[in-house]
């Protein structure tokens, strides 16, 4: 196979770093603006989440490759939802998650929906349900970080001591975290790359 060829399909792959599912490959579509976590960034935040992610309940919106859903699912998170608009994206998901949970009876639920972030945010079935953790990695080229925390933030889904993790391009500075200091504080927060990434916790 031509060496290019190897980097494209390499490119469509993502490890799975820790837990049940360690070393296992996801696969994901190239689709515009989905931009798996690195697997620095995601060993950083999951050893934030260490102490915090056994047996919660995730959420996980703009889910793309599900790079960090699947991680927590690996890491015996109770449930994942994993939220996806792109249908080839939605495919990809649902055909990693049928091979991986058959395979070793997983802890974790999987819940993988077809749907907009935001608009599934105002559905019935978000506002009943509660999450511990939410991971937020938008379109670096879009404006959807900060109206999804701002919707987040008035909504009733979230757990009293919930935690939402966020990535923008370093660049972008603060203006998309609109978070009042009164409810929510700067856990954590790195800079790799060109990847500003952020953990807040609720207080």
């Amino acid at each position: 196979m031509p060496k290019q060829q190897k980097s494209a399909v390499k490119q469509g792959q993502v490890r799975i770093i820790a837990g049940q599912w360690r070393g296992r490959r996801i696969n994901f579509p190239y689709v515009p603006g989905l931009r798996p976590t690195g697997d620095r960034i995601r060993e950083t935040l999951f050893n934030w989440l260490q102490a915090d992610l056994y047996g919660a309940h995730c959420l996980d919106l703009f889910a793309g490759s599900g790079a960090l859903g699947f991680e927590a699912a690996s890491r015996q998170a109770a449930n994942v939802v994993m939220v996806e608009k792109n249908r080839a994206a939605i495919h990809a998901l649902q055909s990693n998650a049928d091979i991986l949970v058959p395979d070793t009876h997983a802890a974790s639920t999987l819940d993988i929906i077809h749907q907009d972030a935001i608009a599934w945010l105002e559905t019935a079935q978000a506002r009943t349900q509660i999450f511990d953790i939410v991971f937020l990695d938008p379109p670096f080229d879009s404006d959807l970080l900060g109206s999804t925390l701002s919707i987040l933030e008035a909504s009733t889904c979230l757990s009293p001591n919930a935690l939402i993790y966020t990535e923008q391009a370093s660049q972008q500075g603060s203006d998309n975290f609109p978070f009042s200091t009164e409810h929510w504080q700067l856990h954590r927060q790195n800079i790799t790359g060109a990847v500003d990434y952020r953990l807040y916790r609720r207080h």
